[in-house]
C-alpha cells in the first residue's frame, strides 16, 4: 500500500505541474485554440466574462460536433494586461500549444502586441476588449479581426446624445496616457466640436492612477458642465466614485465613453447613476430589441454562472462562433483561408446584423448609447446588475469611419493603404 502511494504522489507531483503550465498532449481529434485574458490586474472583471463566455461557447460548439468534426481544446493564459507577457503567452500559445487561432484580452496595447505575433506566424488573432482606433487603423493586421467597437464609432455614436444636449457647453476631460484614453479624447473633441483645449480642459492620467486629488482639484477649478472621464476598469470606477462623494455629479453630467458592465460594478450603483456612456452590447439589448440568439445566450449565461453577460464576454463568444462558421466556410482550419472566408461576411450572433469589413478587419455594428439606472433599481434586480437603460442606438452606417479617413490615418503612420497580404498572396 505504501508503495503504491509512493508512486501515485510521484506521478502527481509530474501530472500537476504540467497542467499549471497548460500543457497538455496533442489530440488528433482536437482544435488548440488559445483564451489569452486578464485573468488577474485591473481588468479582472472583463477577463473572467471573457472566460465564462468562451467557455459557454466551447461547450455549445463542441456539442454540435465541433469545428470541421474536432473538438476545441482551450489553451488558457494569464495577460495580466501586461503586453509583454501577453506577447509571449501568445508565442507559447503557438509554438508549444499549436493554437490555430488566439482571442481575448483587455487593452489595446496588448492586443497591438498579440496581433503582431499572430501576424508573424500566420495565427488568426480575435482580441475581445480594445478600445484605441489604432487596433484596426495605424495598427491593424491583415489576421488581427476585431468583433468590439471602438473610440471613433462610440464617440460619434456619443456625440449625437450630447450635441443635442449639451451642444456649446464647457467640457472637462480626465484621460488616462496611453493610446486608448487619447485616441477617444480626440475623437469626442473632433465629433462634439470641443477641441479648443484653452475652453475644454483635461488632464492627463498616468496608467493605473491611485491618487484622484489632483483630477479632482483640476475638474472643481474648471466648473464644466460635461466632465467626460476617459480611464481603465479600475482606475475609472475608483475615479466616478471620488467624484460622486465630492458632489460632482450634481454639478455636470459626468460621461464614460466607454463603457462596460464590470467597470460599472466595480464604480458600485449610488456613484454610477446618472452616468452616460456607448457600448457595442450589454445584456439588455436582445430583449429591447428582440433578438432570440441574444436572448438565449443571456439566459444560457446566467443559469450556468448566476450573473448576467457582459459586453467583454459577449465579443469572446461571437469570436468564437465567427471563427467556427469562418473555417466551416473555408473547408480548412488554414490561416489564408479562413481570413478570406471572414473578410467582407456579414453575420448575426448576439444582436442585428453585422459585417467584417474587408480592407481593415473591423466588426460594424450598431453602438448603443445608455445611461446608467439609478441605485434603487441596480437593487432591486436579482443579481444586482440591472445597471444601464438603452436611451439610443445608432446605425453602423452613421458612425464608423470610411475606407477614405482609414487610409489619411494610416498614411499618417507611414503605413500603406492595405493591410500585409497573406503568405504566397501578391498585394
Amino acid at each position: 500500500m505504501r508503495y503504491n502511494q509512493l508512486i501515485f504522489t510521484v506521478l502527481a507531483a509530474i501530472i500537476l505541474p504540467l497542467s499549471c503550465f497548460n500543457l497538455t498532449f496533442a489530440d488528433q481529434d482536437a482544435v488548440a485554440i488559445a483564451l489569452n485574458y486578464p485573468e488577474t490586474g485591473p481588468y479582472t472583471k472583463q477577463g473572467i466574462d471573457q472566460w465564462r463566455a468562451a467557455e459557454l461557447a466551447r461547450l455549445e460548439i463542441n456539442a454540435a460536433g465541433g469545428i470541421l468534426g474536432k473538438q476545441i481544446e482551450f489553451r488558457i493564459y494569464n495577460t495580466q494586461s501586461n503586453p509583454k507577457i501577453a506577447a509571449q503567452n501568445a508565442i507559447d500559445a503557438i509554438d508549444n500549444g499549436h493554437a490555430k487561432m488566439i482571442f481575448g484580452g483587455s487593452s489595446s496595447s496588448v492586443a497591438v502586441a498579440v496581433g503582431k505575433v499572430c501576424q508573424q506566424k500566420d495565427v488568426l488573432f480575435f482580441p475581445t476588449l480594445t478600445y484605441a482606433t489604432t487596433t484596426t487603423g495605424s495598427q491593424g493586421m491583415r489576421h488581427t479581426f476585431r468583433e468590439c467597437y471602438h473610440a471613433w464609432p462610440a464617440a460619434k455614436a456619443l456625440a449625437v446624445y450630447l450635441n443635442q444636449n449639451y451642444k456649446g457647453k464647457r467640457y472637462f476631460y480626465v484621460t488616462v496616457d496611453y493610446i486608448f484614453g487619447l485616441t477617444t479624447e480626440a475623437a469626442i473633441r473632433k465629433f462634439t466640436n470641443t477641441e479648443d483645449q484653452k475652453i475644454h480642459q483635461h488632464f492627463l492620467s498616468p496608467f493605473r492612477s491611485e491618487d484622484f486629488n489632483k483630477h479632482l482639484q483640476a475638474v472643481q477649478r474648471a466648473e464644466p458642465d460635461v466632465l467626460v472621464v476617459t480611464l481603465g476598469g479600475q482606475e475609472m470606477a475608483n475615479f466616478i466614485r471620488a467624484a460622486a462623494e465630492l458632489g460632482l455629479k450634481k454639478k455636470m453630467q459626468i460621461v464614460v465613453p466607454m463603457l462596460t458592465l464590470g467597470m460599472a460594478e466595480r464604480g458600485t450603483p449610488e456613484a454610477m447613476a446618472g452616468v452616460i456612456g456607448a457600448m457595442p452590447w450589454n445584456w439588455k439589448v436582445p430583449y429591447k430589441y428582440n433578438y432570440e440568439r441574444g436572448k438565449a445566450y443571456v439566459e444560457k449565461f446566467f443559469k450556468r454562472f448566476n450573473r448576467y453577460p457582459s459586453n467583454a464576454g459577449a465579443s469572446a463568444y461571437t469570436s468564437l462562433h465567427e471563427y467556427k462558421a469562418a473555417v466551416e466556410r473555408a473547408g480548412s482550419f488554414e490561416t489564408a483561408g479562413v481570413v478570406k472566408a471572414l473578410e467582407g461576411h456579414p453575420y448575426q450572433v448576439l444582436k442585428d446584423p453585422q459585417r467584417w469589413r474587408k480592407f481593415d478587419h473591423q466588426s460594424l455594428q450598431t453602438v448603443y448609447i445608455v445611461r446608467c439606472n439609478p441605485s434603487s433599481v441596480v437593487l432591486n434586480d436579482k443579481y444586482h446588475l440591472d445597471y444601464f437603460e438603452i436611451i439610443d442606438q445608432i446605425s453602423d452606417r452613421k458612425i464608423f469611419r470610411t475606407q477614405t479617413e482609414w487610409n489619411s490615418a494610416r498614411h499618417a503612420a507611414g503605413k500603406p493603404t492595405y493591410l500585409e497580404p497573406l503568405p504566397g498572396e501578391q498585394k
